[in-house]
């Protein structure tokens, strides 16, 4: 990882008056995310404000708890001094990073009950990943009905039908995919142990194990930027 990544300027900005903070990589913007900032992609830049509507003391005590945060997991900060801190917050595995450890047990999956066993941490009845998230969304779509605003009985019913639509048919694919993966007991071919010995059988001196060889790996498509909101 460059090196460029680990640093961030954490400041008040002396035009909006606004707390912007801005460089890093990804694990940087979630902390920042998981501490109350809001991203702001534009065309050529991509940095964090403070939620709007805060006042001084509030905005100081989130920046100060940010440079903490990144801090302790080994981000260089610059930043103003009335931010700047000694403290060094615990920092956990997230939740998300849970989830997508579930991505490692698939890519590392040499059997379909491998497979199985980590699709049923996403399909599982009552208590699986998808059903919670089927929660959020229901739960969220409560909390918008009567928040005030005319807008606010629009973004309850989206809600609902990306839990009920959406969500819906992903949890019913899924689950089908992990029950035929249950089912079939078998090795993955491409990814079977190999101990690279050739059959007692075998009468060529030159033979060699009779493995397939492993696929080429496929780069991962770069992710699509998102506009941000004016402000």
């Amino acid at each position: 990882m460059a090196l460029t990544n680990r640093l961030l300027t954490l400041r008040r900005d002396a035009h909006s008056g606004e707390v912007l903070a801005r460089g890093g990589d990804p694990e940087a913007h979630s902390i920042l995310e998981r501490t109350g900032f809001v991203p702001v992609v534009r065309l050529h830049e991509h940095y964090h404000r403070l939620p709007t509507g805060l006042d001084a003391a509030e905005e100081a005590r989130l920046a100060v708890r940010a440079v903490a945060r990144l801090k302790a997991v080994g981000y260089h900060v610059s930043c103003d001094a009335a931010f700047d801190t000694e403290y060094r917050e615990p920092h956990y595995l997230t939740l998300g990073a849970q989830v997508a450890a579930i991505a490692d047990r698939m890519r590392h999956a040499s059997t379909t009950e491998d497979a199985a066993d980590a699709l049923t941490e996403l399909t599982a009845t009552h208590d699986g990943i998808l059903d919670a998230l089927h929660e959020v969304l229901t739960a969220t779509a409560d909390f918008y009905q009567d928040l005030g605003q005319s807008a606010d009985p629009h973004y309850a019913q989206r809600l609902r039908f990306l839990a009920t639509e959406h969500l819906g048919v992903i949890a019913s694919d899924l689950r089908g995919i992990r029950n035929d993966l249950a089912d079939r007991h078998s090795p993955h071919p491409q990814r079977t142990a190999c101990d690279g010995d050739v059959p007692d059988a075998e009468q060529e001196a030159s033979a060699v194990c009779a493995c397939p060889p492993p696929l080429p790996l496929v780069p991962s498509a770069p992710a699509a930027t998102v506009g941000g909101r004016r402000r």
